[in-house]
């Protein structure tokens, strides 16, 4: 049973993984109650050595990331399903969560210690894998919260995409685009796998809020966020997912954005809808005579997939996940109005 918490509006989890499964289920009820008990901001850290650089001098390298791309996939999506579920039900459409992603031999972000009122993390924690020095100070206040069952004695799967033995364990430049208003967790998703498979910098393109061919249809405009606020949050969020990476945070006018003309570029990001974009970028590049670029899909919302369950699919479909809700929630509590 969880145990009786107080809400506080900044709190941490902390928890270890050793392999990727189908779905982290022994994490559902710990992400959620952390949820339940947290008003403003909830930054999930997972810790695993398969998150260490797939090559180097490491005793513990991290798996390949273009081999996992749909496990690690499942992994935050699964992760920030469970939060939003709660966020929606509880009414707290703007709760930021952030999922983090943490090789045993990269360093612990302390900055999310920082304001944090509560501390949790799952138990049993994996003893192979000491908790960070930074929360030695504040051990005897972490919020132990029971897992729904015991993963640590799981294999690791096999990939869920066939390993290919003259793919890169990364890409060095990589890109992606979007509106980012309101950054939301489907943008993190977006934004996170990205940086996960990116080796020297991460291309991001924000849709310029004057631009009305590409900001064509998006209700609630008069709250869109300025383009330079959601630059600043893009960056922001990369930069607290992946700090050793090079961001680009650059304004877009076209689909293209810098993919249209940059040859450093190898990979591109894109969601299932915007997939067709993609067609469009390989035709520009093949016309000024660049190399193409190998496409990755964001494609776990998808009830028809063994990506994620059946009820999670839904809960990213709908329109509470969207910017588009998010606006028209702010519209209506301008105006004094409930949602439903």
């Amino acid at each position: 049973m969880a145990p009786a918490l107080e809400d506080v509006q900044h709190s941490v989890l902390i928890t270890t993984i050793h392999g990727l499964h189908e779905a982290p289920n022994f994490l559902a009820t710990a992400v959620s109650t952390a949820a339940r008990h947290t008003t403003e901001s909830l930054q999930i850290v997972i810790i695993s050595s398969l998150f260490n650089p797939p090559a180097g001098t490491h005793n513990a390298p991290g798996i390949s990331r273009i081999a996992h791309w749909d496990d690690v996939q499942r992994l935050l999506t699964f992760v920030y399903v469970q939060a939003t579920k709660v966020a929606q039900d509880v009414g707290r459409i703007l709760l930021n969560v952030d999922v983090l992603l943490r090789g045993t031999a990269e360093a612990f972000p302390e900055q999310v210690l920082e304001g944090a009122a509560r501390i949790y993390s799952v138990t049993p924690h994996d003893s192979s894998v000491p908790l960070p020095s930074c929360l030695e100070a504040r051990r005897a206040e972490i919020v132990a919260l029971p897992p729904d069952d015991h993963p640590l004695h799981h294999p690791l799967p096999p990939p869920s995409t066939a390993a290919d033995p003259t793919d890169p364990p990364l890409l060095p430049v990589v890109a992606l685009g979007g509106t980012f208003d309101h950054l939301h967790a489907g943008h993190k998703i977006l934004l996170s796998m990205g940086a996960w498979l990116a080796r020297d910098k991460l291309i991001v393109g924000v849709t310029g809020t004057s631009h009305d061919a590409l900001l064509a249809g998006k209700q609630h405009r008069a709250v869109l966020e300025p383009l330079a606020v959601r630059a600043a949050r893009t960056r922001a969020f990369c930069t607290l997912f992946k700090p050793a990476l090079a961001y680009d945070v650059v304004p877009i006018v076209d689909v293209y954005g810098p993919t249209g003309w940059d040859p450093n570029v190898q990979g591109l990001v894109v969601s299932k809808e915007t997939l067709p974009g993609a067609a469009s970028i390989d035709e520009r590049r093949a016309a000024l005579a660049l190399p193409p670029l190998r496409t990755f899909v964001i494609d776990v919302i998808s009830a028809t997939e063994a990506s994620v369950d059946a009820e999670d699919a839904a809960v990213l479909k709908t329109a509470k996940m969207s910017s588009t809700y998010i606006r028209e929630w702010i519209v209506k509590q301008q105006q004094g109005t409930s949602t439903t």
